[in-house]
Parts: C-alpha cells; structure tokens; sequence
C-alpha cells in the first residue's frame, strides 16, 4: 500500500487518507500478522466494512460511524 505523495509530516495533500491509514495500521495491522495475501486481504475487508464504517465513531460525523452517518443524512 502507499499512503500518499506527500512527505512525512505534511499530509495536506491527502489528510483524509492518511488519517484513515493511521487508525488501520493502529487498530488492525500493527496487532497482527499475516500468514498470506488472503489473510491480509480478508481482515482488511473485514476491518473496513465490519468495524471502520459500521462500528467506529468519527469526529467529523459528531461522533457517528460513516454508516449511521449516511442513514440520517437526508
């Protein structure tokens, strides 16, 4: 994966990728490791859908997952 272009310690060009990035790599990647692709490409999927939008409370949202974000908007 490559975060972004910009170079360490100015993420202006993609703050919100590298924000995003930041909490996969502390709250997934950094905990486990890995025995193949699959592996890795399972939790991924499993980390995004079943905890990053469902679950995890976003500052911007006011304290709401991405998906219960998207069902109040109107």
């Amino acid at each position: 994966m490559i975060q972004s272009l910009s170079a360490k310690g100015h993420p202006y060009d993609n703050f919100v990728m590298e924000c995003f990035f930041k909490y996969l790599k502390k709250e997934e990647t950094n905990r486990r490791s890995y025995s193949s692709f699959n592996d890795l490409n399972l939790c991924l999927f499993e980390y995004i859908n079943g905890f990053y939008n469902s679950v995890r409370p976003h500052s911007h949202n006011n304290g709401l997952s991405p998906n219960q974000a998207e069902i109040q908007f109107p």
